[in-house]
């Protein structure tokens, strides 16, 4: 599978989380973020690395530094993905090298760093709103070995999510996900 579509799916999957969002106002398993700041840091994430991509300056990544959502934050969702994926699309993009703030990576791993983030941020998103995650396993599973891979190359304090918490081996693979990356699914 192309890791484009992939990602085109996980966002796809996020934006119906998104979309369901009645209290902008709650918490979420993110210390600190309520569902609005959470939001608010995938489209700063989304327009940073479509930025980025596209050779242009990127943007603050912390949700409180600045509100991008507006009057719509579904709508702004949107509109960040539509960018992202355009900027993912475009020839070459893969094989070019690139600076983001996990480091320096070629273009395939960047699509996999968005991935990773946006099915974590997706699981933060479900349990503080109630909702269902509708993430594909297959592709749960290939982040799943994205993240162990490159979390054993990182120093502690280099890594962007909490340490990992144990979870059981037969646990769903998005369980295991957000417990490598640091969350409690129980």
């Amino acid at each position: 599978m192309n890791p484009v579509d992939d990602l085109a799916a996980v966002l796809e999957s996020t934006g119906a989380l998104v979309a369901g969002v009645s209290h902008w106002d709650t918490p979420t398993p993110c210390p600190e973020w309520t569902v609005r700041e959470l939001v608010n840091h995938l489209v700063l994430g989304h327009r940073l690395f479509t930025a980025v991509l596209r050779g242009e300056p990127g943007g603050p990544l912390d949700p409180r530094s600045s509100d991008v959502l507006g009057t719509d934050p579904v709508a702004a969702y949107q509109d960040a993905v539509a960018g992202l994926l355009a900027a993912f699309r475009q020839p070459g993009v893969l094989e070019r090298v690139y600076e983001v703030p996990a480091g320096t990576v070629p273009g395939i791993a960047a699509v996999q760093l968005r991935i990773v983030e946006e099915l974590v941020h997706g699981w933060d998103l479900a349990r503080a709103t109630g909702q269902k995650p509708n993430f594909e396993d297959a592709v749960v599973e290939r982040g799943i070995a994205f993240s162990a891979a490159k979390l054993a190359d990182l120093p502690a304090e280099r890594r962007p999510f909490a340490p990992p918490v144990p979870v059981a081996d037969d646990a769903p693979p998005l369980d295991r996900l957000a417990a490598l990356l640091g969350r409690s699914p129980g």
